[in-house]
């Protein structure tokens, strides 16, 4: 294996002129300098990791700002990071997982070091307190989510609304004209968590257009028993549920209404949207419009790769279009009477 005094008598230097050519530290003639870095791509040298990033000044890292809260959804969190993670590695890049509650300390010290070249924010608020220090930064961020404040960002998402409401349609489209939300648990909701507010106020507006009766309930622990008992006396007729929640409380569905002599989709249509999880190995498989990791953590990366090379940096918002896979969870019902056909 070559060393670096091969590469200075191969270029005939001392071994300090090649150290400052490969590490940057001091400016080198530019004859002298490729010289050197012929020599070493001759010789198939390989300098110490962070030489070779201080030459190229480039760190090679991108940081993923994800922190961790008390409602974490543990299994999605970890998806979402091992995705970017993936992608990021296809673009020959390492990443740096943040995920102290102080997000924001994190950010700063990747930006100002340069220990990272780029930053991916995810698990994103509508009032996220990244998006103002984002702005601030020097080196490029992309937002897997949609704050409420998008001015001068780039963000990537799923098109939650879009979901809400084809699921409505769907449900409505079937027949049904009973149905219930199980949402996300509160504390999710009140910390301001944005895709979970966004499918919500779309799927209430969707329901009040297509003037169906709806109910909205949120867990209170990992099953859906108490939402399930909650919607029934709200809605006496249910007859569909949209599921946005967590895997744990979607999993226990058909077991809770079960309990209540429904079966779906037999007495019951269900449709999981904008969910990090498949229901593919459910006991009842739910047709779902998934919220796909690979697919948001690649346009992502891609972009935010894009930026550090010094292409586009121009602020946008790229909504993925949601993709509907039947599992044969919803059933037509028969369509109820239209009181204002009727003769009086």
């Amino acid at each position: 294996m070559a060393t670096i005094e091969d590469v200075a008598r191969a270029a005939g230097v001392s071994i300090s002129t090649v150290s400052y050519a490969l590490s940057g530290k001091r400016s080198i003639r530019a004859e002298t300098r490729d010289r050197i870095l012929a020599a070493a791509k001759d010789l198939g040298y390989l300098p110490h990791a962070s030489a070779r990033m201080l030459a190229a000044n480039r760190s090679h890292i991108i940081a993923v700002s994800e922190p961790v809260h008390a409602d974490t959804d543990e299994t999605a969190h970890m998806t979402f990071a091992m995705e970017a993670t993936k992608v990021a590695r296809a673009h020959n890049y390492d990443t740096l997982l943040l995920v102290h509650d102080d997000a924001l300390e994190g950010m700063r010290r990747s930006s100002a070091t340069a220990l990272a070249d780029g930053i991916v924010v995810l698990d994103v608020d509508e009032d996220d307190a990244r998006v103002p220090l984002a702005r601030s930064l020097a080196c490029p961020t992309v937002f897997v989510g949609l704050p409420a404040d998008t001015d001068g960002l780039i963000c990537v998402d799923l098109d939650f609304e879009a979901a809400a409401r084809e699921s409505v349609d769907r449900l409505v489209a079937a027949g049904h004209r009973q149905i219930g939300l199980i949402s996300h648990r509160l504390e999710t909701i009140d910390r301001g968590s944005n895709f979970t507010r966004r499918f919500l106020r779309a799927f209430e507006a969707r329901c009040a257009e297509r003037g169906v009766a709806h109910a909205v309930t949120h867990p209170n622990g990992h099953t859906a028993e108490g939402s399930v008992r909650r919607l029934l006396a709200q809605l006496p007729g249910l007859d569909g549920i949209v599921l946005n929640t967590t895997g744990d409380v979607a999993s226990s569905l058909s077991a809770t209404l079960a309990t209540h002599d429904l079966s779906v989709p037999g007495d019951v249509s269900v449709i999981a949207a904008g969910v990090s999880f498949s229901t593919a190995r459910f006991a009842v498989p739910f047709d779902t419009m998934p919220l796909d990791a690979r697919a948001s953590c690649t346009a992502a990366v891609d972009l935010l790769v894009q930026a550090i090379d010094g292409g586009d940096r121009d602020p946008r918002i790229v909504l993925l279009p949601p993709t509907y896979i039947d599992l044969g969870s919803v059933a037509t019902r028969a369509a109820a009477p239209d009181p204002l056909a009727q003769v009086s």
